[in-house]
């Protein structure tokens, strides 16, 4: 539940442009709790890659595919969003933009931490100016690229923090606590994939096979792939 805010802190409540007395910008908390509020997604880092992984959502004749939350930006390199997903959209496509530019311009691949930043960039922005609101979402940007593996968040302040194992989302506090106790160096894709359907599974009730996102990333391939149904299936038993 959101803090309440007292009625002398309202004047810096209605703006993202002011900063409170004790240094708060309320709009971008506001943010930060819409992407708590959002479904659970994941990031790990194995051996030779990564995974992102979420749950679509199932509300009855609605089609699942529909809904996108992970986002393939190239071919190395794809993120998944937690919070407002038309807000992920608009950032996802920008994103893709700025890969697409930077292989032509430098004719290779961007890294994972420069298209981390140009979306984090953009996030920040829209701190700055009155008239605007911070984007409710927050990413794991995950990807392979010369400098090797790596799982970049980004969220609604335009703040970067890498890491091995993090969720995100209404289970991200189950989520991080077992990534805590299991995540290590060494952990093989098929340990990855069973840990990521461990946390997905005991953070969502709703995690089944036609619900259940995984895409991996991973070396020397270096392709954004999405796992099929029957594969989910398999590691659901």
């Amino acid at each position: 539940m959101a803090e309440m805010i007292p009625p002398e802190y309202m004047g810096y409540d209605r703006t993202i442009a002011v900063f409170s007395p004790d240094g708060r910008l309320f709009q971008v908390e506001y943010a930060k709790e819409a992407v708590k509020r959002g479904i659970t997604c994941l990031g790990i880092v194995f051996k030779d890659g990564v995974l992102l992984v979420t749950v679509k959502p199932t509300t009855p004749l609605m089609i699942p595919a529909s809904v996108e939350k992970i986002f393939e930006i190239d071919d190395h390199a794809g993120v998944v969003a937690s919070g407002y997903l038309a807000d992920a959209r608009i950032l996802a496509n920008q994103a893709r933009v700025k890969a697409q530019i930077h292989k032509v311009t430098y004719e290779e691949p961007i890294d994972i931490w420069g298209l981390a930043r140009a979306i984090g960039d953009r996030m920040q922005i829209s701190t700055l100016y009155a008239g605007l609101r911070p984007y409710g979402v927050s990413f794991l940007v995950g990807g392979v690229d010369r400098t090797g593996v790596h799982l970049v968040e980004t969220d609604p302040s335009g703040m970067l923090y890498e890491w091995q194992a993090y969720g995100l989302g209404r289970g991200a506090v189950i989520a991080n606590k077992i990534f805590k106790q299991k995540w290590k160096e060494t952990l093989t894709e098929k340990e990855a994939l069973d840990l990521a359907i461990d946390v997905i599974t005991k953070t969502e009730k709703d995690a089944k096979e036609n619900a259940i996102d995984i895409v991996m990333i991973k070396k020397p391939e270096m392709k954004f792939r999405k796992l099929s149904v029957e594969e989910i299936k398999k590691l659901l038993k």
